[in-house]
């Protein structure tokens, strides 16, 4: 089986980066064992260019951030992506509303694999911009963690923690060096359209 734990969110708008954050923060952490190969790829707000990642795997965590009638800041959420609970929506932002709408494209061609979504309310900033994480979210990230490390143990991979030394502030500084290629972009879509 091949699974994605896949990072979604705008780095330069605080608590939206969270996604990006958390999934650079988890490939820094850990190394994965077992049966099964586990990828971990920062999509940024990359949205519609995921679809040939995302279709090539058979089981998703998706980190994003989500918006939740009456919900404080921090408040985490673990929910099927067939199956969200009506009182959560992606409104928060841009990259969220075309996260939801690459989802939705993905399952009506019928190659959305199991999906699940792994989110936390952020604080919405508006138009300004910062690398920030607020306390709120940061301890949230923690949650989030634990979620995805518990699911993984299910499936049978052995998560092992090559780096405890690694922090989510500091990875936060450098998100905006990672990411996914260009090149691995367009060499996918290539791919895709040969076979």
């Amino acid at each position: 089986m091949k699974i994605l734990v896949l990072g979604i969110g705008n780095i330069l708008f605080g608590d939206e980066g969270i996604g990006v954050h958390l999934a650079n923060y988890i490939d820094e952490k850990y190394d994965f064992r077992g049966p099964h190969e586990v990828d971990i790829i920062d999509g940024g707000t990359l949205a519609q260019r995921l679809i040939p990642i995302i279709t090539d795997y058979d089981k998703v965590f998706v980190f994003d951030c989500v918006d939740v009638d009456d919900a404080n800041i921090g408040d985490v959420y673990f929910f099927d992506f067939r199956d969200v609970p009506e009182c959560v929506t992606w409104q928060g932002s841009a990259h969220e509303v075309e996260m939801l709408q690459t989802l939705q494209m993905i399952d009506m061609m019928g190659d959305l694999p199991e999906t699940k979504i792994i989110g936390v309310v952020p604080y919405v900033i508006g138009e300004d911009t910062t690398f920030s994480i607020t306390p709120e979210v940061q301890k949230a990230a923690e949650l989030m963690e634990k979620i995805l490390i518990t699911e993984l143990k299910k499936l049978g991979v052995e998560p092992v923690v090559k780096n405890d030394k690694v922090k989510l502030t500091e990875i936060a500084k450098d998100s905006y060096k990672r990411g996914v290629p260009e090149v691995s972009l367009r060499g996918l879509e290539v791919n895709r359209m040969e076979n």
